[in-house]
């Protein structure tokens, strides 16, 4: 069931959303739709097209909905006709949602999400929530904030569609360009999510990274021009050709520097470098996934880790913090000055950021700190390190890895 529920979820609320122009109505139909899934489904057996058939029961639930009103609307009166006629057929909502770009639901939806009239972290929160099926918590977690604070920006969000009556279509050419910005930011975001699962005991969610792969590369199609959607697609495809290397036959973590690079996927590397190369090849300035991408790009072009270019890595971050400051941009950035230049270079940028507050509780930063200490024979420093990062990730697979370094620093 919750298999389905992450595959469908996203596809299910936006079509609904399409047909009610409401996202928290659009929302509720699809969680009753998933109700009745619980009950019926364990007698009667999961359903050849599971997709098809949540729309259905959800379109009969708006159906009765506007039958137990009292008063309504003509328009409102046609589309419960409209609805009823079609009940006993609900593939075409989930089948709708398709190749052809304008025609997408998911992809309308994040546009919708993406309005001017929320705030950038409205747009970003609601659309994760929404369409990539995540959790308060796991949204909390990737911008570094409370809990509360998401759920409060969730619900304002959806109020403030609402009232402002958004229309739930594809802005024309001239608004898109407007919210590409939080169109990208919320693409990568799922895909971090499902590269590197914050919570529970999987390394990694492929359903995620497929789902946020899916939607740039439609976005690709929608807006050819921008060299940011042919950036961050790069990045994603560059990182996806890693998931086989990832994990071993338990489904333990491999870093990055042990894993086997004959199972990265040649030809997501291949797709990834001719994205960043129309992405380079714009006149206009280069934008910060392109960056993220030449940096994943450093990883790919090299045979084995020893041929990485980690001095031009260390300098691309440089040129990454200068456009976009961020204490994960300079964490990063430690890491590879750590390789180019040595791990004292990195332990001193790791160190002046061990104070700034948009890190605290982050579990990466006693790990980076951890791992070079360890390169450096400060084996006690770097155990209490990696002990104080396994406390902080809620990621089971994780955790296990860094006891695992602890334990080896001990011994």
């Amino acid at each position: 069931m919750e298999a389905v529920w992450r595959i469908e979820s996203a596809r299910l609320i936006a079509g609904l959303s399409r047909l009610v122009r409401d996202v928290g109505l659009a929302e509720e139909l699809a969680q009753d739709a998933l109700v009745a899934a619980l009950e019926q489904w364990p007698d009667a057996g999961v359903p050849r097209n599971p997709g098809a058939w949540l729309m259905t029961v959800a379109k009969r639930r708006l159906v009765d909905q506007l039958r137990r009103r009292e008063r309504y609307d003509e328009k409102l009166a046609q589309l419960g006709r409209e609805l009823e006629s079609a009940a006993s057929d609900g593939t075409t909502e989930i089948d709708a949602a398709a190749v052809d770009h304008i025609e997408d639901d998911v992809l309308r939806l994040m546009f919708v999400a993406c309005h001017p009239v929320l705030s950038t972290e409205a747009r970003v929160a609601l659309t994760l929530r929404m369409l990539g099926g995540l959790s308060t918590d796991e949204i909390a977690r990737g911008f570094l904030v409370p809990e509360p604070t998401v759920a409060k920006r969730i619900v304002r969000a959806k109020r403030a569609l609402a009232d402002a009556k958004v229309p739930f279509e594809v802005p024309e050419p001239g608004e898109r360009e407007a919210r590409l910005a939080s169109v990208l930011e919320v693409i990568y975001l799922i895909f971090n999510e499902g590269y590197s699962a914050t919570a529970g005991d999987d390394w990694m969610r492929p359903e995620l990274c497929a789902e946020a792969l899916r939607l740039g590369r439609v976005l690709t199609g929608l807006m050819p021009a921008e060299p940011e959607v042919h950036g961050l697609v790069a990045l994603m495809e560059i990182q996806a050709s890693r998931s086989a290397a990832r994990s071993g036959p338990g489904g333990e973590p491999i870093r990055l520097l042990d894993q086997d690079r004959g199972r990265w996927n040649q030809l997501f590397i291949r797709r990834g470098l001719a994205a960043l190369d129309r992405a380079e090849g714009s006149r206009r300035p280069t934008g910060p996934y392109t960056l993220q991408a030449a940096i994943a790009a450093c990883h790919a072009r090299a045979r084995t880790p020893e041929e990485t270019d980690w001095v031009r890595m260390a300098a691309l971050y440089e040129a990454l913090a200068i456009m976009t400051p961020s204490p994960v941009v300079e964490l990063n950035r430690a890491v590879a000055l750590g390789m180019a230049y040595g791990p004292a270079a990195g332990l001193a940028l790791v160190d002046a950021l061990r104070t700034d507050p948009a890190l605290r509780g982050y579990h990466l930063l006693p790990s980076v700190r951890g791992d070079l200490l360890e390169k450096l024979g400060r084996l006690a420093e770097a155990r209490a390190e990696f002990e104080h990062a396994a406390s902080l990730t809620h990621n089971g697979r994780e955790r296990t890895l860094l006891r695992e370094r602890a334990a080896a620093c001990a011994g």
